[in-house]
């Protein structure tokens, strides 16, 4: 029967990855250690090597990114209000 399948947590994967990266043990060791498959650690290894630089320099352009998307959204809220506001005293209300 096969094992059901799992998804784990990215502080797991972090763990995992970090000390695949620090080389004490072997992969096998890391593998029985942690109850992951050999691919999956290498795997997670070689997205942290990859994507380590944004780890430190994403957050500026989130929030850039956040702070223009808030203010289509504000812009979204009042034109709607506007448009409510309108439609309620041409009915009448």
């Amino acid at each position: 029967m096969r094992r059901k399948r799992r998804n784990h947590l990215p502080g797991f994967k972090a763990k995992v990855a970090l000390a695949a990266i620090k080389n004490e043990k072997t992969l096998a060791e890391l593998a029985e250690q942690f109850d992951v498959h050999q691919n999956q650690i290498s795997e997670w290894k070689k997205l942290l090597l990859e994507q380590a630089d944004t780890v430190f320099g994403s957050t500026q352009a989130h929030k850039a990114a956040d702070a223009a998307q808030l203010k289509d959204l504000h812009a979204k809220i009042g034109e709607l209000a506007l448009e409510n506001d309108f439609l309620a005293k041409a009915l009448g209300r």
